[in-house]
């Protein structure tokens, strides 16, 4: 499936410069002047005429009819406008001189301006979920299944036609509402007291478009599934023809072009009944999303109701279930009356080893001793301070802390000796060495790689540095105690107060 996008749809769009140039106002208003008297079929306008209806709107003081041959120039400039030259008489010196031209809007200037109006009109999403859609896209495609190549001429484009209009306009409408549901105005709406009087009628609404989605939009697809490609470019090769067939004065869209947007536009039906590789059919998206709409709203609903109830004294109930507690006779009795008013209460979950006083299994809870148990408060009060703690005596720590350091401090100097008494010595020349050790001569080794100078100072002030094998592959051995490191036969040098550079 071809998706390239063509070089044109990427091209910069001049013919929107006047919605945001400096002079917007001017440009409007002659682009809505030319685009009315379009909608009544009057096309090639003068400049006077264009003067005379921007000026008859008072929307610009100061504006002749000079400023307004400059505006409709540039517009001519930008692709808005076409002109031609007026082949009229001259009725004055003046019209004479001025060079005098008609001008025309473009198509992409009318289909602009249409825009704005539409956008103008626009208060909110809108939308709608009209089941009616569903059985004109039914009986179209059961047309295309069933009569394909027996149709008569351009009857397979009024077809095609119809069943993208009704899909187009099905989707959009229904896009639009379930965003509409979805807005910060409906969310608003649905934590006011007014919106329990349209729930139900709102609730009913989206519920008759999930049944009537259930029940036509899923035969739809099942027709779609019997329709085989050589039968659907069959009848879109029929639908180019017809369009073909009309006569147009401009230049058309060849018959290959045609045919792939008629394509496109199958391969759209199909993706939103049926779905594709790449995920679900919009069908089956639409279906949970009017579903999750409905939760919503009864959600909203019952929260308002909630909410409604919680202001309402219960003063008169509570007083007539308290007569009615007052009015009996036996425990057993009061028992009974509160489980149908209240129900059960919430359990608790106590941790502890229960005091028995008999290992029957017919006795009642209510004939065993209580246990008492001791529960902290959950109150938000401040309770009573209490007494004051004394001081934590730290120091056993701190000089089991202190020892363990000089202790290791030792460690360090009892090898930073053995490697002075060495002085310079290679890997492989050490002899048993234990994991400490070991540890230690590693990260001396760590550190002077480190460095530019390949060496750094104890804080005894010893120097340690660390040569490179003169041969890149050479290696030694390192033995522990706890087993042999192959590694880079290093030449260790140490030395009692050398200075170190870099």
């Amino acid at each position: 499936m071809d998706e390239r996008i063509s070089p044109s749809a990427l091209r910069a769009v001049p013919e929107l410069n006047y919605l945001n140039a400096i002079n917007v106002a001017r440009y409007r208003a002659i682009m809505r002047h030319m685009y009315l008297e379009y909608q009544r079929l009057k096309y090639w306008l003068k400049p006077e005429e264009i003067y005379e209806g921007v000026q008859s709107w008072g929307l610009s003081g100061g504006y002749t009819l000079d400023l307004c041959l400059s505006d409709l120039e540039q517009l001519k400039n930008w692709g808005n406008l076409a002109s031609r030259h007026d082949g009229g008489r001259a009725l004055s010196l003046e019209e004479y001189m001025r060079k005098k031209s008609q001008y025309l809007l473009t198509p992409y200037a009318i289909e602009i301006e249409r825009m704005l109006e539409g956008l103008e009109k626009i208060k909110g999403y809108g939308g709608s979920l009209e089941t009616t859609y569903f059985d004109t896209i039914a009986q179209c495609v059961h047309l295309i299944r069933e009569k394909t190549g027996l149709l008569d001429e351009g009857e397979s484009l009024q077809n095609w036609e119809k069943l993208y209009v009704a899909f187009k306009t099905m989707h959009e409408n229904a896009a639009d509402f379930i965003a509409s549901l979805n807005s910060i105005q409906a969310e608003e709406m649905m934590v006011t007291d007014g919106f329990l009087a349209m729930k139900e009628n709102l609730v009913n609404y989206l519920q008759h478009f999930v049944k009537s989605l259930q029940r036509n939009a899923y035969r739809i697809e099942g027709q779609l599934l019997k329709i085989s490609e050589p039968h659907i470019e069959l009848y879109l090769s029929h639908v180019t023809a017809d369009e073909q067939r009309k006569p147009r004065l401009e230049e058309a869209k060849s018959a290959g072009e045609m045919l792939h947007e008629l394509r496109q536009g199958w391969r759209n039906l199909m993706r939103w009944f049926v779905g594709d590789d790449t995920g679900q059919s919009e069908l089956t998206l639409l279906e949970k999303a009017t579903k999750e709409t409905i939760a919503k709203v009864v959600r909203s609903a019952v929260r308002l109701q909630e909410r409604r109830r919680g202001g309402v004294s219960r003063r008169q109930d509570l007083e007539t279930i308290a007569r009615k507690f007052a009015a009996l006779d036996s425990l057993e009795e009061a028992h009974r009356l509160a489980a149908y008013v209240f129900g059960l209460f919430p359990s608790r979950h106590l941790q502890g080893e229960d005091r028995r006083e008999t290992e029957r299994h017919d006795a009642s809870t209510w004939e065993e001793p209580p246990n008492i148990r001791l529960i902290r408060s959950r109150s938000r009060r401040r309770t009573a301070r209490g007494g004051a703690e004394p001081m934590r005596n730290q120091s056993a720590k701190r000089e089991a802390y202190r020892e363990r350091v000089q202790e290791l401090l030792a460690e360090e100097q009892t090898f930073v000796e053995r490697m002075l008494a060495y002085g310079s010595v290679r890997i492989s020349e050490l002899g048993m060495v234990d994991g400490k050790e070991r540890m230690r001569l590693l990260q001396w080794i760590g550190r002077c790689t480190a460095t530019v100078s390949r060496s750094f100072v104890t804080a005894d002030g010893c120097t340690v540095t660390v040569l490179e094998p003169p041969n890149p592959d050479e290696t030694g051995i390192l033995r522990c105690d706890d087993g042999e490191l192959v590694m880079p036969n290093y030449r260790i040098e140490v030395a009692k107060g050398a200075s170190v550079n870099g």
